[in-house]
């Protein structure tokens, strides 16, 4: 039989069986007859169900028989009712309604008390006490997770800060509403697999969904909750270890329900500025695990641009004797900068297929089931597995790539780092396919929203339409000229022009004078991703009247291998350092005002081209080869608007401690350097046009090797240096997080180098740091090396840990920071720079005091002000 044949036949299949299933839909409300969003509808004694949407709608198929069905909302009493689908071709749709009441918790059946004292102590006491059981006991599964997301925006400015324009294109509504289906895979200890089946996204037939099943799973046995993008500590769970330092507990009452015993147990922050959650926990009596939970967390955990953040969890048996996860969502408030909305995330879990720990005690018959979703494969009793045989290399290859179609993964499949596969058709599922999958009903609010959008997409597709956006976003403005720069763009072409900001065209220095430096960039997008940049750069200094022109391009052919090659070339201007530790804008301010000269500057003709690849995963390389004549530049003005008779412009020629003087003649110099930057163990995400590289538990390493070629093209350098760099950022929970990087590296051989050969350092002279990371007092040139170095930074950001213990300092939200930055040379010995800083002022700002020792002597201290967010 084909391929073609058995698809065909297979889908005939499906469709006979939706033929015959009838539909049962309707309303869930509540005491006041309001539609209650996200309630649990389900078959007793199977996992067919759904959840209701925001407004209390559900739908699903049902086949033909009497079935019981069971409405269950958290803090409400479960409902029951008996209905019977007729076996007919086409059976008319079930409607049944039902409202639920709050459900009366009786305060006597609690059998757990400490002391005679609030029971709910002892509850949280077993509950905490199986938490580490619970959190472990399902060794692995796979589930299909369905995700919808919708943000809406109900207010926005008409200018950010008001100074940037908002785009043309935003208007109150829904924002982003988004459909997916995947297929999630875990093992322990916290190893998901994930495989986007399909996605839907309001007015995008070719994107992607954002969602990502795996990024929802909260787990609250886990001791510290990690809340990226909303809170920088991670929140702590009611269930944590040391969670009774951080909560108070009250006992509500107690319920049955599907024949468990249900404590209600509310929970209260001791502070409630502390990283802590509010609401409510179920527990079951006797096992002492989750039921289910509502809870939220608000201003007070200092979190972000979100007023309000709430979760809800349910949870249901599964064979094995173990729980899973049935359903949860977020719904939030946002508002920051003028904008206020809101939304939600929510997640349905189906199908599970679950492999419970070796040390779980199988029961001679599962517990009463009450999921939402189709019924999950019974694990057999756990026995000891064989001896498992030798796999051959492409077995093992086999089964990473593709996991066992009717059962759980083995530890193999997830040696494989591909936490996401988004399949190529993913995006291209019909309506039909959507009704028939999707557990959730679509709000009317959400059709309109599909309708609309998807309606529209060919007319905002067009050139005419495209063309009208690009007219009100394109509207010159000169508060963007002086801030960010100009931007055209062409949507409909995919193309764009930008000009730089009014601080970078007009500079001032000692050596060239006054200095207009005009940047023009086009940028070419294709539908693909791939990219293409061309930057022509003209320049012309008043003082020393020479004109200098340089253009640069790159071209971004492979989003999947990371591809891309790029050049530069012609005759421009040149720091010594080329990573350009300070800024022409900052050193236009500090010459003009306070007559400190810290850009030291030399020319260059030349031309540079560069490759860059992914070789393996986590591996990249980077080779680049350079040709340039090079000569010295002098100060050609001693202008300044401040004038100080006490201060004297310095000379252009930079001053070193290890060499007498840094002047050069005029030189030819070709160089090749190449670049291996490798994290072990890296994760990433396949879209079909892209990858996405995450990150891993281990560092980043980069080594770097840069050669001097004599006697080519009449080259005069000869050295040969080498570096080792390791990076890493550091999550210690409540503590805060940190980041360090330690570089060491050496000149091995240098017959000929100059001192823009030199290994330079991130010096900074001026109050204004544009890079926390680097040396904040140390002078930009005077311990730059063409020896051995070891270089190193560290610094710890708190995320409120000390100030928000404060009672008046912790409304401000700003949260202490820590740095230590060291340097050995031949010539600096031991250097080291001490800092304390405050940082998320006015949400944007960081101040820091360092201070900086030399051979446990101190040499200076300073106040350094920059972004830090």
């Amino acid at each position: 039989m084909s391929r073609k044949l058995a698809s065909v036949l297979g889908l005939w299949f499906l469709l006979a069986g939706v033929v015959t299933a009838g539909v049962l839909k309707g309303k869930v409300t509540d005491e006041k007859g309001a539609g209650l969003a996200f309630a649990t509808v389900y078959l007793q004694g199977s996992t067919v169900g759904s959840t209701t949407n925001e407004q209390g709608d559900y739908q699903f198929n049902v086949d033909p028989g009497k079935h019981t069905v069971v409405f269950q909302y958290v803090g409400y009493k479960s409902q029951t009712r008996a209905i019977e689908v007729p076996e007919e071709e086409k059976p008319t749709p079930l409607v049944l309604n039902v409202q639920l009441l709050p459900d009366v918790y009786n305060l006597n059946e609690v059998r757990v008390s400490l002391s005679g004292k609030n029971p709910a102590y002892g509850i949280m006491e077993q509950a905490i006490a199986k938490r580490e059981y619970h959190l472990k006991e399902v060794q692995a599964f796979t589930a299909q997770v369905y995700v919808k997301g919708l943000q809406r925006l109900i207010n926005m400015p008409k200018r950010l800060l008001g100074i940037i324009k908002v785009p043309a294109g935003l208007k109150p509504g829904i924002l982003y509403l988004s459909e997916s289906v995947s297929e999630m895979s875990f093992m322990q200890p916290g190893k998901y697999r994930e495989r986007m089946i399909s996605s839907k996204v309001s007015g995008s037939s070719r994107a992607f969904s954002y969602n990502q099943a795996s990024e929802f799973n909260v787990n609250f046995y886990q001791n510290l909750l990690k809340a990226q993008g909303v809170n920088e500590r991670g929140f702590v769970s009611p269930l944590a270890n040391n969670a009774m330092f951080f909560y108070k507990y009250e006992y509500v009452g107690s319920s049955q329900d599907n024949g468990y015993l249900i404590h209600r147990i509310k929970v209260i922050p001791k502070r409630k500025t502390d990283p802590v959650c509010t609401g409510y926990v179920y527990i079951v009596d006797g096992s002492w695990r989750l039921h289910s939970l509502n809870l939220f967390v608000t201003k007070y955990q200092q979190i972000e641009f979100v007023d309000t953040l709430r979760i809800t969890q349910q949870f249901t048996p599964a064979p094995g004797n173990v729980w899973v996860l049935q359903s949860q969502k977020f719904t939030f408030d946002v508002e920051g900068y003028g904008f206020k909305g809101n939304g939600y995330f929510m997640a349905v879990y189906s199908k599970y297929r679950v492999k419970p720990a070796p040390f779980v005690k199988q029961a001679p018959a599962p517990a009463p089931v009450a999921p939402t979703t189709p019924a999950p494969v019974v694990s057999p009793p756990v026995v000891a597995a064989p001896p498992a045989p030798k796999l051959s290399r492409k077995e093992r290859k086999a089964l990473r790539d593709n996991p066992p179609a009717n059962g759980v993964p083995n530890a193999e499949y997830f040696k494989k780092k591909e936490v996401l596969l988004i399949e190529k058709d993913a995006n291209t599922r019909d309506s039909a396919y959507w009704n028939e999958v999707r557990p959730v009903p679509l709000t009317q609010e959400e059709i309109v929203d599909y309708h609309t959008k998807d309606s529209l997409q060919v007319i905002k597709e067009s050139k005419p339409y495209k063309d009208s956006i690009d007219r009100k976003n394109n509207k010159f403005s000169a508060s963007d000229l002086l801030l960010s720069g100009y931007s055209y763009q062409n949507s409909f072409e995919r193309t764009s022009f930008s000009i730089e900001p009014v601080t970078r065209i007009w500079q001032y220095n000692t050596v060239e004078g006054l200095v207009a430096n005009l940047g023009i960039e086009y940028t070419k997008r294709y539908e693909d991703r791939r990219r293409y940049t061309i930057a022509p750069t003209l320049r012309y200094g008043f003082s020393n009247r020479e004109v200098q022109a340089k253009l640069s391009g790159s071209f971004m052919y492979d989003m999947v291998r990371r591809r891309s090659v790029g050049f530069e070339g012609g005759k421009f201007v040149s720091q010594f350092n080329p990573e350009e530790p300070i800024t022409p804008f900052v050193n236009t301010v500090y010459t003009l005002l306070l007559k400190k000269n810290y850009e030291k500057l030399y020319q260059r003709q030349y031309l540079r081209l560069w490759h860059n690849r992914e070789l393996v995963n986590g591996l990249s390389a980077t080779f680049q080869v350079g040709y340039a004549q090079r000569e010295m530049m002098f100060n050609t003005t001693d202008y300044a608007v401040r004038d100080r008779a006490s201060r004297v412009f310095s000379s252009n020629e930079p001053q070193n401690a290890e060499v007498a003087s840094t002047a050069f003649s005029r030189h030819q110099a070709l160089t090749a350097a190449f670049t291996l930057t490798y994290r072990p163990g890296a994760e990433y995400i396949s879209h079909p046009d892209r990858k996405i590289n995450l990150g891993s538990k281990w560092p980043l390493f980069t080594l770097n090797y840069r050669k001097g070629i004599s006697g080519v093209l009449g080259s005069d350098v000869d050295y040969d240096f080498v570096s080792l760099d390791v990076s890493d950022e550091l999550a210690l929970g409540l503590l805060g997080t940190s980041s360090y990087s330690v570089s060491a590296g050496t000149f091995w051989r240098k017959n000929q180098l100059y001192f823009m050969d030199f290994r330079h350092f991130s010096g900074n002279r001026t109050i204004l740091s544009g890079d926390f990371s680097g040396f904040q007092l140390l002078d930009y040139y005077r311990y730059s090396t063409q020896k051995t170095y070891i270089e190193g930074h560290y610094s710890h950001h708190f995320n409120g840990f000390i100030l928000n213990k404060l009672p008046l300092i912790r409304k401000l939200k700003w949260q202490e920071v820590g740095s230590v930055n060291y340097l050995h040379t031949a010539a600096a010995g031991h250097y080291l720079e001490l800092g304390v800083g405050l940082e998320h002022l006015f949400k944007v700002f960081r101040v820091d005091f360092v201070t900086g020792f030399q051979e446990r002597q101190k040499v200076s201290s300073g106040i350094r002000i920059g972004y830090g967010f």
